[in-house]
């Protein structure tokens, strides 16, 4: 975010941000440190930086000591702005790094925050296939040899991308999104049994693959059980959770001649359409109980 350090003396190699949000300390400038988020990053505006202009050089000090002796993470002054001399060295004194960027306040806030939800994100590693179709992130979940790695691979012939197969590792961004991404060192990479390992960016282009997706929506492969009970209208949603998210589960049995590309491009379809109000379910359940009633 070019930020630039005004304390280069304070080795922060061993500073840690703990806590994905920021806040102003408008009201501790003046005084009242009561439910101060201390542990949060501090950023200084205008308003602030004006504010303290007006305060005498001996309350100044006295602020500066108070609000330093909380060891919050950093504090970054806005708009170019520059701290005083005295507030510099009372950082380095209680080894708190102070840094200076040239964005408005609001803007490098809301920009701060969406990147710390997501490298404080808490994440965990589920075995799977994340692929992203027409736009909906498909998690594509099954025993070991079902057939996964293989459905994405004609998915991706059928100009979807792939974002990893194998591991797909899960950070739960807000109460809403989950976000999923490949381990570094298998990012791009397919596992073909029979075949070996395969680099999808390079056999078929950088537009076949993807960096992050929101997962969307979870297809389980299972093999075919002829004494289950399928479920054949779509009446209902089930759901699979993660990190305390829902989201929309089909299971899916195989068996010999069933295309699994095109059962997961119908169901992106499909999901897109119920998330754009329509069901087809229930539009043919109104169809149906609407000839009942004539006849």
């Amino acid at each position: 975010m070019n930020l630039k350090n005004l304390t280069p003396d304070i080795d922060i190699t061993d500073k840690t941000v703990d806590v994905p949000d920021v806040n102003r300390p408008a009201l501790q400038l003046a005084g009242f440190f009561d439910h101060f988020a201390a542990k949060r990053v501090q950023m200084i505006g205008y308003v602030e930086y004006t504010y303290l202009e007006t305060l005498t050089q001996e309350y100044k000090e006295k602020i500066y000591d108070t609000i330093l002796s909380y060891r919050s993470p950093c504090f970054v002054f806005c708009r170019n702005l520059m701290p005083e001399e005295t507030f510099l060295k009372k950082a380095i004194e209680y080894d708190i790094p102070v840094f200076n960027t040239e964005k408005d306040t609001t803007s490098f806030m809301a920009e701060s925050i969406r990147w710390l939800k997501v490298e404080l994100a808490p994440c965990i590693s589920i075995h799977g296939v994340l692929v992203d179709v027409y736009g909906v992130g498909v998690m594509i979940m099954g025993e070991s040899g079902i057939g996964k790695s293989e459905a994405a691979l004609e998915l991706i012939q059928r100009g979807h991308r792939l974002v990893t197969d194998d591991v797909v590792e899960i950070h739960k961004v807000s109460d809403d999104t989950l976000v999923g991404t490949a381990p570094d060192i298998t990012r791009h990479f397919i596992e073909l049994r029979g075949i070996g390992i395969i680099d999808v960016k390079t056999l078929f282009g950088v537009q076949s693959v993807k960096e992050t997706q929101n997962i969307d929506l979870v297809i389980t492969l299972e093999d075919w059980n002829k004494d289950k009970e399928y479920d054949r209208m779509g009446l209902t949603e089930e759901y699979t959770e993660f990190l305390g998210n829902k989201v929309v589960c089909h299971n899916i049995p195989i068996r010999p001649g069933r295309n699994l590309a095109v059962i997961v491009e119908s169901a992106s379809i499909n999901h897109r359409q119920k998330q754009m109000g329509y069901n087809a379910a229930q539009e043919l359940y109104r169809r149906v109980q609407e000839n009942l009633r004539k006849k």
